[in-house]
């Protein structure tokens, strides 16, 4: 078992990667690693032993990054209407998307798909539960599953980075639009 001084050290690294992912809008070339372990507080040694590889430390910030956003649907449900936690859950899910975008463009594609499968359930699953709630609740139009808004979500894909601010909150509210019951 590690020790807690070392989970500790891996998990600062972890955040200080996703804070510099989230300035560089999620341009994973601009991702210094000597800037992260600097950031994070510990020396190139203590990152490399974690991360022996950037892509090692990417994978890692898509992992947390998706466990956080698995993790906020409860919170959300507990606080807002249906409707409401699944469109702040929405909003989340479009800086989830944007880190996303990054660490695909740096990973290998047989590492992303091994990352990718092994996880993707966890994202069904959530938004499964939030519209679950809402249809239960008459705010969710019925006939609509986690599928068919993973395919839609599938748009923010395709929004050059340049536009990517002003476009992705307007296709997320298309979507909860289309949504309401």
């Amino acid at each position: 078992m590690p020790r807690s001084d070392a989970v500790a050290n891996r998990d600062r690294i972890v955040e200080a990667a996703r804070a510099e992912l989230s300035e560089s809008n999620g341009a994973t070339d601009e991702l210094k690693l000597h800037r992260v372990a600097k950031a994070a507080g510990v020396g190139q040694g203590t990152l490399y032993r974690h991360f022996p590889t950037r892509e090692h430390l990417l994978a890692e910030v898509y992992r947390a990054e998706l466990t956080q956003l698995v993790g906020t649907v409860a919170p959300l449900l507990a606080e807002h209407s249906p409707l409401a936690a699944l469109s702040r859950w929405l909003d989340r899910l479009v800086e989830y998307a944007r880190v996303k975008r990054g660490v695909m463009a740096a990973i290998e594609v047989p590492t992303w798909q091994e990352l990718y499968s092994g996880q993707h359930h966890r994202l069904d699953e959530a938004l499964e539960t939030l519209l679950d709630r809402g249809k239960a609740a008459g705010e969710i139009r019925t006939g609509v599953d986690a599928a068919d808004v993973i395919l839609l979500l599938g748009a923010l894909s395709r929004i050059p980075e340049a536009e990517w601010d002003e476009r992705a909150p307007r296709i997320v509210a298309v979507i909860v639009d289309g949504l309401r019951a």
